[in-house]
């Protein structure tokens, strides 16, 4: 039987048919993985042992002639730095390479309560720092399309992991575009929820008032279904809402997206800050035609708008982010956690200098070395406070467009993956991947990347960006995008 290119619902007709197994379809994925993914690296860890004992439950349940439901015995894949209860969480790090985690995240309890298989731990940029998983100490994954290509980053490894079919769906997680960067290189689907719709709890920290666990699937049902299945309060993670609230409430005349039907006049606003010179002629091309073929719907108004303050948000971004990584990171000292360096005949100074000197990467030591400067005294004013003044105006940026359309598209990326290697001695390009992801992250509203064509045989991401709660908008335009292209 043809297990290649399985959906979350195909998955469960087969389970419910009888016509396979959870097991088989278990043991499918992983041969796939030993198969592939030597060339690939998606994986880090492959959790074998409990992913056939998940798979056998499921099994178990079918046997006695029990209903399971949409997600049980569905094979996933998850970023290496949420935790799963007795498996190795490294976070792409060295100083975190032993560390196996004592509890589930609450997105794996959640993925878990409903019977998903865990197929094993994917590749990142070393505390989710970069946008190539090139940063990873482990080694880089590579671009399924394009083995001489990056994935994007830092969710690298889950984008790759669904491209090459290695699993059905993987989770990764977005601080300024981690997740669906690398979908739109790969070619896959992938969302970032509303800031504080999905629980943080068991995730390790990179930037905390910007991080979001979000999914990577190969359909926007896809990433409907498991959005569905990992949102909600916590009260593990105070930052949390209520699924059908939001944490920017909006003025009374801009209702929250709680029932949003597409009937008529749906407003689709296209920034054009978004479309910039020396952006790749051929992603704009791509995008463009999606955006074209939208206005040709007679129930579609496709309006230009402006977010003018969205030039500033890469560098809001590099000023804020770093920040919450220094303090975030401190904790890797080789005593509270992670690997230690010899301490013999050390001062408690040099100790910790030795020990995160060995440890941590360049990147992550770069990024701990400009979050002190900005937080340091003489500089907070200048720095760190100016940018928390420009993320209200990015803020209300978007609350002002909102009011005038129901919908952002823009391209998810300036350009397709790159060479491995080429953007690595110059962090500027790299951070430039990012140039149309931060600001979404920066408002904490939600956004998806879907595939919508080629360049050059590489895949180009359309990102759509919704109001603050405004998923069910976002996928119910995904899925009429996925229809034209």
């Amino acid at each position: 039987m043809d297990l290649f290119n399985l959906t979350i619902k195909k998955a469960h007709n087969l389970l419910v048919g009888k016509k396979v197994s959870s097991a088989e379809i278990t043991r499918h994925f992983l041969d796939v993985i030993k198969k592939k993914d030597g060339d690939i690296r998606a994986f880090l860890a492959i959790t074998e042992k409990l992913a056939m004992k998940q798979a056998k439950k499921v099994d178990d349940k079918i046997a006695k002639k029990e209903n399971i439901g949409l997600l049980e015995g569905v094979p996933c894949a998850v970023k290496d730095n949420i935790l799963i209860k007795n498996e190795k969480c490294t976070a792409g790090s060295k100083i975190l390479e032993n560390y196996v985690a004592s509890y589930d995240a609450t997105v794996i309890k959640k993925l878990k309560n409903n019977g998903v298989v865990a197929l094993g731990k994917t590749n990142l940029d070393e505390f989710a720092m970069g946008s190539s998983t090139e940063n990873s100490a482990f080694g880089p994954t590579k671009n399924p399309c394009d083995l001489t290509r990056v994935p994007g980053g830092s969710s690298g490894g889950s984008a790759a992991a669904v491209a090459a079919d290695e699993c059905i769906f993987a989770l990764g997680s977005d601080t300024g575009g981690s997740v669906r960067q690398p979908a739109a290189f790969c070619g896959a689907v992938g969302l970032k929820p509303t800031y504080g719709s999905v629980s943080r709890y068991g995730l390790i920290a990179m930037a905390s008032s910007l991080d979001v666990i979000g999914p990577i699937t190969k359909t926007v049902e896809d990433a409907e279904i498991i959005f569905n299945a990992i949102k909600g309060k916590d009260k593990l993670d105070s930052t949390t809402i209520e699924s059908n609230l939001s944490i920017f409430p909006p003025e009374a005349d801009q209702p929250l997206a709680g029932n949003f039907q597409f009937s008529k006049n749906l407003k689709i606003g296209v920034p054009k800050e978004y479309f910039i010179e020396g952006m790749d002629r051929g992603v704009e091309e791509c995008v463009r035609k999606v955006v074209d073929k939208l206005g040709k719907n007679k129930n579609i108004e496709i309006k230009e708008v402006s977010l003018p303050h969205t030039q500033y948000a890469l560098a809001v971004y590099y000023i804020l982010m770093p920040a919450e990584v220094s303090a975030n990171l401190a904790r890797y000292d080789g005593i509270r956690y992670g690997k230690s360096a010899s301490a013999k005949n050390k001062s408690l100074l040099d100790f910790y200098l030795d020990t995160r000197g060995k440890y941590l990467g360049f990147e992550a030591r770069r990024r701990i070395m400009l979050g002190s400067y900005v937080l340091s005294e003489g500089h907070f004013d200048d720095y760190y406070q100016k940018a928390g003044n420009v993320s209200g105006l990015i803020k209300e940026d978007f609350r002002n467009v909102f009011r005038e359309v129901d919908l952002i598209v823009a391209p998810t990326t300036p350009n397709t993956a790159f060479k491995i290697g080429e953007k690595a001695k110059d962090p500027m390009q790299m951070y430039l991947s990012d140039i149309f992801t931060v600001a979404s992250n920066i408002a904490g509203i939600p956004a998806m990347s879907v595939p919508c064509g080629f360049a050059g045989k590489m895949p180009v991401g359309l990102q759509v960006i919704g109001p603050w709660s405004g998923e069910d908008k976002i996928f119910a335009l995904g899925k009429i995008i996925e229809l034209l292209v």
